[in-house]
């Protein structure tokens, strides 16, 4: 089996039964699109694609960063844990910690993230909630944006799909 099958694999049986904040997307549902996501962006580094399916296992389930190392090499659980939140620390501490990782991230990490927030903010209207919240998610999902979609990524990836989608979604929710 190949390292991102058992990325994926992992991930599933980790989330198995999770629900989004939304309680209505599956987590599992929510990884599926960013690794989409990343396709879109002509992304095939193993790594980053890994990385995409494990990206939420530290912050919403019982792994820890050791387990992903063991499991799937320090290169991917350092992708993983530079796009985590870190929550044993209160909120304002975590969020200020978030965004001091987001910036000095790996570029793989910053592609993962790109992938992520599109995945979220489109993910946004399945809350059922009015536009106004969708709003409030974009504004939110924006602050992360501008910490990582200024990365160059060279061959590992393709941003132009990425940086169109972002316009897109702009314009909706301006």
């Amino acid at each position: 089996m190949s390292n991102v099958a058992d990325a994926r694999n992992f991930a599933k049986k980790k989330h198995a039964g999770q629900l989004r904040k939304n309680g209505k997307t599956t987590t599992f549902s929510h990884l599926k699109d960013v690794v989409k996501n990343l396709k879109k962006m002509k992304v095939t580094n193993k790594d980053t694609i890994c990385a995409a399916w494990l990206h939420d296992t530290i912050e919403d389930t019982d792994t820890d960063f050791d387990s992903i190392k063991d499991r799937f090499g320090k290169n991917i659980a350092d992708i993983v844990v530079s796009v985590t939140k870190d929550n044993r620390l209160p909120k304002k501490q975590r969020e200020i910690k978030y965004a001091k990782d987001l910036k000095s991230s790996s570029t793989k990490a910053k592609i993962v993230k790109i992938a992520d927030i599109l995945a979220n903010v489109n993910d946004a209207p399945n809350a059922g909630r009015n536009t106004q919240w969708e709003k409030q998610q974009f504004v939110k999902k924006s602050k992360y944006w501008s910490y990582v979609s200024s990365v160059k990524p060279g061959k590992l990836a393709e941003l132009s799909w990425a940086n169109n989608e972002w316009k897109r979604l702009q314009e909706k929710y301006s």
